[in-house]
């Protein structure tokens, strides 16, 4: 087998403004009945799908890219050795996996990786490679799994956090396992953690992470945990997807993959409270059947097999879908994509509260030249007040990857279509120049991201530049 690498690739996460979608069309039905998703809307950018598949008590995610380009995360539990991960692959022609991940090599995740690879490497096009976060499992299923790595000679990255996964059009940000393992290397607390970004929409998957790795992903990514839609942790288990968790990635919908039946009493009732306790329409593959999730980067389509409740509290009323079933796929809800945009912030005036102030990042220079301590005015990052009111900036705060803030002064108000300049040196403030007063750079030349937040604390920027 060929020794394991380590990928370091630096996404750059673009911050779009996109146009309103219109309403998304139902799946087309294939000959066997499953339905391939199709969406009417906007195009721009290509629309992402990311297919979460009926599998019983275990999990597997499709996604394909604006592109064409595919990634299959996980591959179902080690009792079906792949079949009904294999079954929905081929009744959506997908020919080639570009990246396989795998979040964690426990067997209820890593079931059909074998067949798979031995399937796309003698019948199919092939694998491009496989992430991995690097910890043994002592079960034949680990074994067999690295078997086929071994004899199909398939490229192995051992994955951690701070790598990426070039997937076209489509940022993948790695946000676990660690740098060291945390919980003495427990396969669970050390899962792959992956953000897909596209546009405005976003995709937040953990794994099996649980209580402690969930306490470190809100501890050291906090607001860039937001995200469009929520895979719930650890099937719905209790020690999982947690307030913490769920505060921070702030999602829209969250998404279930486990038995109906579960024996493990999966999704708790602890977990669908939670949800619950916040008004989260949730989706659980065990009454909804697959559900596939279409995005053009300004919405989310949410089509499933099955029209079941989507209240949490309510969800096990729905009836049950065996894994591999066949059908369509139908459009159930659009919900907008607002995660990591800028948001409309209100200003209040003599006059009373008016909208229409838009902050956007004009221009990033994080190269000062010559020795960039030598130079700390030549680092710097332009604002701009794209709309269409005066916008008061008072007690907003600027802060970098690892927390370093910044807070405009007090009575600072940005005219619409006027920009600012703030220099990470020291100096006078003007109307158009503001001084961050640091005696160290601040912005990364090799890649950082730019967090705005208002007066309240509230998330109303995100940028990340390579």
């Amino acid at each position: 087998m060929p020794d394991s690498r380590r990928l370091l690739i630096v996404c750059c996460v673009g911050l779009f403004f996109l146009a309103g979608c219109s309403t998304a069309l139902p799946g087309n039905t294939a000959e066997d009945g499953t339905s391939t998703p199709t969406s009417n809307f906007a195009t721009a950018n290509g629309t992402l799908e990311v297919h979460y598949i009926n599998v019983g008590q275990s999990v597997s995610t499709l996604v394909v890219g604006p592109t064409g380009e595919t990634m299959l995360i996980d591959t179902g539990h080690f009792t079906d050795d792949g079949e009904y991960v294999l079954q929905y692959l081929r009744n959506q022609d997908i020919d080639h996996i570009d990246y396989m991940v795998v979040s964690h090599n426990d067997a209820d995740h890593i079931g059909g990786n074998a067949a798979i690879i031995d399937y796309y490497e003698t019948e199919a096009d092939g694998i491009g490679a496989i992430y991995d976060p690097g910890i043994a499992a002592s079960t034949q299923t680990y074994n067999d799994y690295l078997d086929a790595v071994e004899e199909h000679d398939v490229t192995l990255y051992s994955t951690r956090e701070g790598d990426s996964i070039p997937f076209e059009d489509v940022d993948v940000d790695v946000f676990g396992p660690p740098e060291p393992y945390i919980e003495n290397e427990g396969r669970n607390e050390n899962s792959l953690v992956l953000k897909l970004t596209h546009g405005n929409a976003s995709f937040l998957l953990t794994g099996d992470a649980e209580d402690d790795q969930e306490a470190y992903l809100v501890e050291e990514y906090g607001s860039q945990l937001d995200s469009t839609v929520l895979k719930a942790g650890h099937h719905g288990s209790s020690s999982s997807t947690s307030e913490a968790l769920i505060d921070a990635s702030q999602p829209e919908a969250v998404v279930i993959s486990s038995a109906y039946d579960s024996q493990y009493g999966h999704p708790t009732e602890e977990v669908l409270q939670r949800l619950a306790d916040r008004s989260l329409s949730t989706y659980w593959t065990a009454t909804h059947g697959n559900i596939v999730l279409v995005s053009n980067g300004s919405a989310v389509s949410i089509q499933t097999q099955a029209a079941a409740p989507t209240e949490p509290l309510d969800i096990r009323s729905g009836e049950p879908i065996a894994p591999g079933t066949s059908g369509d796929v139908v459009e159930r809800a659009i919900i907008a994509a607002t995660s990591g945009t800028t948001e409309t912030p209100t200003v209040a005036t003599d006059g009373g509260t008016q909208v229409g102030g838009e902050l956007a990042v004009e221009r990033i220079h994080a190269d000062a030249a010559s020795d960039d301590r030598d130079n700390l005015n030549d680092e710097y990052v332009v604002f701009e007040n794209t709309g269409t009111e005066p916008l008061d900036l008072s007690g907003w705060t600027v802060e970098d990857e690892v927390g370093t803030t910044y807070t405009f002064p007090d009575g600072f108000t940005l005219d619409d279509g006027s920009s600012v300049t703030l220099y990470t040196g020291s100096g006078t403030d003007t109307e158009t120049e503001l001084y961050w007063g640091s005696g160290s750079p601040i912005w990364n030349n090799g890649g950082d991201t730019i967090i705005v937040h208002n007066s309240e604390g509230e998330s109303v920027l995100t940028e990340t530049y390579e």
